[in-house]
């Protein structure tokens, strides 16, 4: 991310009358060592009859000694400074073992170099009572630091003091009053009483307004803000001198812009001279102007950019209304924790107890602000192989009317809460809810753990081990033995009470085991899973009626008023019905205590009017007996007059199953809604990686589209718009790679349709060939014709990315609902960069609706992976996409996707060499899945993540006379149309893994790129890229936010560092693998040797170090 801004410092002296100045000092150029790179300065002085000499001291700062031959009634002076805020990570330095930890003594030598530094020039007091009171047990040296500087912050109150000069550190601890300079001050003589060497700084401090509201803590200033300020420096051997500002109890960083360091604030004084005396008026001003800010996942867009996409979108959708489209859009957007980056359950894991609060916590908030008057729903989620449980799911359930499903919220229980319960209100609540039902209550039947089984899992257990003693890390089954122990086997552990709805009546009969007893299946689900149903009769006297199968097709009536039907049956009065000559009842609502809150779990029902029924008896029992209850088990039927949303695990994060909007104002109020729900409940949308890379989730978001129901999807209605979605996108890899994950390729989640099998695109256009022209077409057809191509290369049908699983399947209702999913979208890190996606999506479906894009497809060969994994190539991809998206009527801009070009391919640094600029870029690497290999798990397929690539592109570069070398290889350029301008992939290993593709090839890092002068045989400069910190720090935490991973990235770029020597170019024999036959080079003492390998003509716009 790059920000620039322009600090302006106006500063006047009025005077009373004309006067004589003696020479003055100004003070306000940035010191030499400032590590905020300063691009510009400038300094303009009133009057303009003087002399101007730049001078320094003996510290090294710059100072502007000025003669002024005439008097003078007015003294100005304007400084503005054009400053590169890249971030700085102030923690992150190295120190010499002596000085790991408080207290340390530095040694002779370095003591007679910081004498200056170490004077203690106060001694009151009040001064020593301060130092008798700080902590010195040995601790490590920058904790010491910072605690340091964060007591001194509590212990002061700031103030702003115009008066010149600095307060006494006696005078500021009477007061516990003082400005900048005051808190700086004292704490320049704590550390020197304390041993430590320190010096007092002046200069800017710049803080700019968050793009975001803080969740902890003060956001900073409302208005970007810059004035002079002063701060204290503490040197550390090692890691030099290290900025603490005990104004704001913070560590200096790259808004601390240093103008003077010196031992005392007198020689750091910004201004200093003398005048006749006189009566002085003081003005002055202060600000800073952002002059370049590049897209950033904070602030994607600028506010005209926003809203010229925003106003984009009701145009596409008025064209999407008036051709009769019907398209709704939805999708599944994935959050993490912004507080825990390490746990598994953030990383690999599907469930965990932090993310199961995090999901409640969203639950919570999505049902106020999309499900008024809904209700929360506990089911069961996916089941994986090798998952020892189902996942849970919850789901956010509401009318699409605006009716009721749930009156009053305090009635569901909250899973952060824990609630006093009476004594058996399991079956007090089944009998009270039989009353609303009018159903017998004589069939509700306790439930028992299996006493025999857990008695025969305790044998089993070695002599030396307490049955009853568990903890978090044993098994599932060790943990349930373990609490069906602590209760008692014998214990009831909930109540069952058989229910179906037949003929409009709740209908019930009891259940009868031949061991009189229902003991329940063995395991730690719900009582309502664990049933043995297959104890149950076989062949009762009235056979029981299966549960149907809901027609999503089929048009339905209006739902009744909510309670309507209970409401009848109270004012009915009827008596309760018989169980005899009825269906036998198979289906059950079970009630539980766990966790001290009451479960109940639903039974499969047949209609939506059945579902919101039960419902309405259930919250009229809770609300008599004031019980809040946590409803799981059986989701409603699937029924289009019912909308919902689903909160579920998936392996590192929380994904979201958001409900289709209608239109586009719709989408925008829904996603903005959700991003802004899901930071409340403490979830993010970005993760980093330990070398500071910045990814999305690593959950995707997954776009779906279709139709308010099914028969209204247009992917149905009309299968030449899957046919033009697949072959536009087809025609563009940058559509692809843009907004993909970082893992990509045929093995992937969401693989191209042209990534996997070779022969896939020849079979894809014969299917392309059967949709029928200007005929009305089947809704079969469209499922069957693609069902087999859109696959990844093992035939699964869901790890595609144009996923046509839910569109037209034969399997069950639930796959016949009209949805395209588009799998390879990654998670945006801003709601607007999501919003923006899916303003693309719905402009091809207008488009496409309009003007069907039937053409040829493309054989890309190994081109895709050649050229489309860069970011040059893909950004002229994008280019030409806006240009048919303008020539179709849609004005979309270039600088649109430029957020998504930042964070997709970050720029890792930039240098300029004799007006010659070297550009330095991420790029994409597949990665290749390896072989099945051992693991502590049984098998498993690892993936080599050690080659990587990157894109460098040189502009004013002149090819004749100048060569790009990469660790001593010529780099081969392509032209990108531009004049001198060149642009080249290099591929590398990057580490050395344990199990890798080629365990034989050494790693090639770090890369040293050099620009070599063929005629003068000359590296005249270059630059260097490490893969890990060049100090071989290794970090043991992944970044805590988007500052600290920047920092991370730039100190592993080095805008220096070219060979040495010579340059001598090595002579290259024909070869048949590329290696090269090398001649000798002739003898120095210093050469740089660089050869030339031939270009690849499978990937020519790739240098592959490993062919070196």
């Amino acid at each position: 991310m790059a920000l620039k801004v322009a600090i302006s410092h106006k500063t006047v002296y009025k005077y009373d009358r004309r006067v004589n100045l003696s020479p003055h000092i100004f003070r306000l150029r940035p010191a030499p060592h400032s590590r905020t790179p300063i691009e510009a300065y400038s300094i303009k002085i009133k009057p303009e009859n003087h002399f101007f000499n730049w001078q320094q001291d003996p510290f090294g700062n710059y100072l502007a000694r000025i003669v002024f031959p005439e008097k003078t009634s007015e003294l100005s002076v304007e400084v503005e400074i054009i400053a590169d805020l890249k971030t700085i990570n102030p923690f992150d330095f190295f120190v010499e073992e002596s000085v790991e930890n408080f207290p340390f003594t530095y040694s002779e030598d370095l003591k007679k170099e910081l004498l200056p530094y170490l004077e203690v020039t106060e001694k009151g007091p009040l001064l020593l009572d301060w130092l008798e009171k700080l902590d010195l047990t040995p601790v490590r040296s920058i904790d010491f630091l910072i605690g340091l500087n964060q007591k001194l912050y509590t212990y002061l109150n700031y103030t702003i003091r115009m008066e010149p000069g600095v307060q006494s550190c006696e005078e500021t601890l009477d007061r516990k009053l003082g400005s900048c300079r005051d808190f700086a001050w004292l704490l320049v003589q704590t550390l020197r009483h304390l041993g430590l060497a320190a010096r007092f700084v002046s200069g800017y401090l710049v803080q700019l307004k968050s793009d975001e509201k803080s969740l902890d803590g003060p956001s900073g200033p409302e208005e970007d803000f810059t004035d002079l300020h002063a701060w204290a420096e503490v040197y550390l051997p090692g890691a030099g001198w290290i900025g603490l500002d005990a104004t704001s109890g913070l560590l200096a960083g790259e808004g601390h812009i240093p103008l003077a360091c010196t031992p005392s604030f007198e020689s750091a004084a910004p201004v200093y001279g003398l005048t006749d005396p006189c009566e002085t008026e003081f003005e002055f001003d202060n600000s800073v102007t952002r002059i370049f800010e590049s897209p950033r996942v904070t602030k994607p867009y600028t506010e005209d950019q926003w809203k010229a996409i925003y106003n984009l979108g009701f145009a596409v959708e008025e064209e999407l209304q008036s051709n009769d489209v019907r398209l709704t859009m939805g999708g599944e957007p994935t959050f993490v924790s912004v507080d825990d980056m390490e746990a598994e359950e953030w990383n690999t894991a599907a469930d965990g107890e932090h993310k199961r609060e995090l999901a409640s916590s969203l639950s919570l908030r999505l049902l106020d602000a999309f499900g008024k008057g809904g209700m929360l729903h506990h089911a069961q989620g996916k089941w994986y192989p090798g998952e020892p449980l189902p996942r849970w799911l919850i789901g956010i359930h509401w009318r699409k009317d605006g009716e009721s499903i749930w009156k009053d919220p305090k009635w569901l229980a909250s899973f952060t809460k824990t609630y006093t319960l009476p004594k058996d209100i399991s079956i007090t609540f089944l009998k009270t809810l039989t009353k609303y039902l009018a159903c017998p209550n004589d069939s509700i039947i306790p439930a028992y753990e299996d006493a025999f089984y857990f008695l025969w899992e305790e044998g089993k257990l070695p002599v030396d081990v307490e049955p009853k003693d568990y903890n978090k890390k044993d098994t599932a089954l060790r943990r349930k033995l373990g609490e069906v122990l602590e209760q008692g086997i014998g214990k009831t552990v909930g109540h069952v009470l058989p229910l179906a709805k037949s003929d409009g009546h709740w209908i019930t009969n009891s259940w009868e085991f031949r061991s009189r007893h229902l003991f329940l299946t063995p395991g730690n689900s719900p009582i309502g899973l664990r049933l043995p149903l297959e104890s149950l009769p076989k062949e009762p006297e009235v056979p029981s009626e299966p549960t149907a199968e809901p027609e999503l097709f089929e048009e339905k009536p209006v739902l009744k008023a909510y309670g309507k039907e209970l409401q009848d049956r109270i004012e009915s009065k009827t008596s309760k019905s018989s169980a005899k000559k009825q269906p036998f009842v198979r289906t059950a609502l079970c009630a539980e205590v766990r966790d001290d809150k009451l479960f109940l779990f639903l039974p499969p029902l047949n209609s939506a009017e059945d579902f919101l029924d039960l419902i309405a008896s259930i919250e009229a029992t809770a609300k008599e007996l004031e019980i809040p209850v946590v409803l799981e088990g059986y989701e409603p039927p699937r029924d289009n007059r019912l909308e919902v949303l689903k909160i579920t695990p998936d392996p590192g994060v929380i994904e979201v199953n958001v409900h289709p909007a209608k239109n586009w104002q719709e989408l925008t109020d829904n996603t903005l809604k959700l991003y802004e729900e899901a930071k409340k409940s403490r979830l993010g949308t970005e993760k980093f990686m330990l070398d500071g890379k910045h990814t999305g989730t690593g959950g995707g978001n997954h776009v779906t589209l279709g139709g308010a129901t099914p028969a209204d999807s247009p992917l149905l209605r009309n299968p030449q718009l899957l046919r033009s979605l697949l072959t536009f996108w087809q025609h563009h890899p940058g559509l692809s790679y843009l907004f993909s994950g970082a893992f990509i390729g045929p093995t992937s989640q969401a693989p191209r349709v042209d990534e996997a099998r070779l022969e896939n695109l020849y079979e894809l256009e014969i299917a392309f060939s059967q949709i029928p022209e200007d005929k009305e077409v089947p809704f079969w057809l469209t499922d069957r014709l693609f069902r087999h191509l859109l696959t990844d290369i093992t035939g699964n049908t869901h790890r595609a990315e144009f996923c046509i699983d839910k569109l037209y399947s034969p399997d069950s209702s639930s796959g016949r609902l009209g949805i395209l999913e588009l799998r390879a979208f990654d998670m945006p890190p801003h709601a607007q960069m999501s919003l923006m996606q899916m303003l693309l999506v719905r402009t091809l479906v207008s488009w496409f609706w309009k003007k069907p894009y039937k053409h040829d497809l493309v054989r890309w060969g190994t081109e895709l992976h050649d050229k489309f994994l860069l970011e040059h190539y893909v950004k002229e991809d994008i280019r030409d996409i806006v240009g048919q998206l303008n020539d179709a009527g849609y004005p979309f801009k270039l600088d649109w996707f430029d957020p998504f070009f930042e964070f997709r391919f970050p720029l890792y640094g930039m240098v300029e060499i004799n007006s010659m600029q070297i550009e330095l870029r991420m790029a994409i690497e597949p990665w290749n899945v390896l072989g099945e290999e051992m693991s502590g798990r049984g098998t498993a397929r690892y993936v080599d993540s050690s080659l990587e690539r990157v894109q460098i592109k040189v502009k004013n570069f002149t090819e004749e006379r100048y060569s790009l070398t990469c660790n001593g290889v010529k780099i081969a350029l392509s032209p990108t149309g531009i004049k001198g301008e060149y642009v080249a992939g290099v591929r590398y290993k990057a580490w050395d893994p344990w199990s890798a593709l080629h365990p034989t090839i050494a790693v090639d890092v770090p890369l040293v790129f050099d620009i070599v002068d063929i005629w003068n045989k000359k590296s005249i400069g270059g630059c260097t890229y490490f893969v890990a910190h060049p100090g071989g720090r290794s970090y043991d935490t992944y970044p805590v936010n988007s500052y600290e991973a920047e920092s991370r990235r730039i100190n592993r770029f080095w805008d220096f560092g070219h060979s040495q020597g010579e340059a001598t170019p090595m002579e290259m024999g024909p070869t048949t693998n590329f290696s090269g036959r090398m001649v000798e080079p002739k003898s120095a003492s210093n050469t740089f040797v660089y050869k030339e390998v031939p270009i690849n003509p499978e990937y020519p716009h790739v240098l592959d170090l490993r062919k070196k």
